[in-house]
Order: C-alpha cells, then structure tokens, then sequence
C-alpha cells in the first residue's frame, strides 16, 4: 500500500507524487536537494535521504530522513535496501553507498517496482572506479589519458620514474582507486623535504621521501606514476540518458585560490564527454574531469557521480539536479533544457546551519 501525505495532492485516493530515495553519498547531495526543491514547484517528488550520520546535512534539506544502520555491507545492504523500497513504496532509487553492488541487482529492486537512477551498469562502473582500467580502455580522441605507468613495488616505481622522467619534466602519484585526490602528489626532486614542509606545500612530496615511504613494504596497492598537469582543471557537469549526453557545463578553475570559477564554453571538451558517456553507457549525474599539460587537455577520471561543485555549474542555467531526475523518471523528450550562460564567474562560500 502506498502511504499517503497530505502534503502532497490527491488524486483517486493516490498520492500524485514520485518517491525519490537518496540512501547514503557524498556531501553534495545537500546541495542536488536544494536544487531539485528549488525547481519541483509543484511538489512531484518527495525526496527521501537515508545515512549513518544522524548529523548529515541533507536530512536538514529532504522531505523525511531515515538513519541507516552503520554495519552493514554487502547482500546484508542489498536486503535492507529492498525492504526499505518496499515499506516505503519507493518509486525511484539513486543509490550512493554500494551504488556498484546495487546496480549489479537492479533486477531485485525493478521487480519490487523500484527503478534506479544509476550512473551505468556494473561492468563499466568497475572500470571508471578504476584509473588504471579507465586510462587503458578510454578512447578520448583528443583529450587522451597524461603519459602513465603502474606499480606496486619500489623496484616497480623505479621503473616507471626513469621511464616517464624521459619523455616528461614533472611528474606525480596517485591510487588508482580513490576519490577526493587522497593519495595524489607531485613528486619534486628540485626542493628538500623541508622546504615543502616549510612552505605549507600541499599534495608534494620529494622523490627521496616517496621512496623511503615505498621501501617500507613488499607491495601496495596499485599506484599510478605519471606525467604531471600543471595547468588549468576543467569540471564538467553532465547528465546523460543511457549513453547519450543531454548536458555538459565546463567549469574552468582557476589556478589561484579564491579567484572562483568560470563557466566556459569549449565545444571540444564538450565532444569529449560525449564520446565517454557513450562509451561507458553513462547516465544522470556524472561529473568528467580534464587537465591541461604541456601537450594540451588531458582527461583525469569520470566520477559516477554529481561532483561537490554542482550548485556552482547550476548557476550557468540548467539545474541539472532536477533535469535528470526528470529526463529520468519521464524522458528528456518532454523537458526543456535552458542554454548555458558562459562566461560566468562563480564561487561557493560556506553558511552556517543549527541543526535541528
């Protein structure tokens, strides 16, 4: 049974609403939420936020806040969701946390009546969550992958620095998998340990440090050594149905802290995204990210996901948020897309909240 709200208008005893569940992700659903609100004028969707975190901040901005039980994992999670879909007739699940795993069952939860907005299927989710799987199969024409090599050994490392150390003047570090740049450095061997640490250097690290640090253990999980992008990183925002790219907005930011963004128009890296969403069959929010080096744009990763950064793209006209929950839940035939508003600079600034 359907559980009723007066909030929401009637229609024959139905709620004319849509059950949105947003179980647990990343901070920057706070912001998607306000968003979706913000243009659901007539009130369609009843958006549901679930987490471990009885603080989080989107529980300050959904229609009803579920906590999550913090333990478990796997089909444990797989089970409670579906439970969770069906006490709460869920009409449409974006799922966060386990989004893989999730997608990899959609068939249990489509059979419950629930449809998911995920950002692909499993096999390509896999790849993407993967930089080394991703820069090995990625088919960017014009924005390849920098110049990379693996390891997970010193002797590995060694290698693969006297290698690109040829054919690159700097380079850096990071996991293949991992989110939020953890991991990420630039290798110097032209300042002393001390001198980044001195300087407040962030994300450096010298190559004496590095390989000590390495030296320490028999093996690591795969890291990736390559060529080091110093210029400018694009963000681009896009929602997609399927494969098909419906919308892509490039923040270009800028190297100097606290100089904002822009929003900017370059129909190439636009032409990039559209090959990537095609690709790996990408689809709602998806977040591409490019980086200028000595030999032009190069593409950094695809997160399966809507980026931290989305309420600032969302400033240039397309709320993407609610345009591809939309486009999803009733097909991008029947919504508008407004034209993108380039040239503008954006920021974010932080807002103090009393929780309830």
């Amino acid at each position: 049974m359907v559980p009723t709200n007066s909030h929401y208008p009637q229609r024959a005893g139905i709620p004319v609403v849509t059950r949105v569940w947003f179980n647990k992700t990343f901070s920057s659903v706070h912001s998607a939420l306000r968003l979706i609100r913000s243009a659901d004028a007539d009130e369609q969707y009843e958006l549901i936020v679930s987490s471990a975190n009885p603080h989080a901040l989107a529980g300050l901005v959904a229609d009803r806040f579920q906590l999550e039980p913090h333990d478990l994992k796997g089909s444990a999670y797989i089970d409670w969701c579906l439970e969770f879909c069906r006490k709460e007739a869920i009409h449409i699940f974006v799922p966060g946390k386990g989004a893989t795993l999730i997608s990899e069952n959609r068939e249990l939860f489509e059979a419950a009546g629930v449809r998911i907005l995920s950002a692909a299927r499993k096999e390509h989710l896999d790849l993407i969550n993967n930089k080394q799987r991703f820069y090995e199969t990625a088919c960017s024409r014009e924005t390849p992958p920098a110049g990379w090599r693996a390891c997970s050994t010193l002797a590995e490392f060694d290698s693969a620095f006297e290698a690109l150390s040829e054919e690159h003047a700097a380079l850096c570090i990071k996991p293949a998998v991992s989110v939020y740049g953890i991991g990420f450095r630039r290798i110097r061997t032209d300042k002393s340990t001390f001198q980044l640490f001195s300087s407040g250097s962030e994300y450096q690290i010298t190559l004496a440090s590095l390989r000590t640090m390495l030296g320490e253990v028999d093996s690591f999980p795969t890291l990736l050594v390559m060529e080091y992008l110093g210029g400018h990183e694009y963000s681009v925002d896009c929602i997609a149905d399927s494969g098909l790219l419906k919308c892509a907005i490039v923040r270009k930011k800028s190297l100097h802290a606290g100089h904002g963004q822009l929003i900017d128009d370059r129909p190439e890296i636009v032409q990039e995204c559209e090959l990537i969403v095609d690709q790996f069959g990408l689809n709602g929010m998806v977040n591409i990210q490019f980086r200028e080096g000595e030999h032009g744009v190069r593409v950094l990763e695809v997160n399966p996901r809507m980026s931290g950064g989305i309420a600032m793209a969302c400033l240039a006209g397309p709320n993407l948020p609610y345009l591809g929950l939309t486009g999803f839940d009733r097909g991008y035939d029947n919504i508008r897309i407004p034209p993108i508003q380039f040239g503008l600079r954006v920021g974010e600034f932080n807002q103090a909240s009393v929780f309830a």
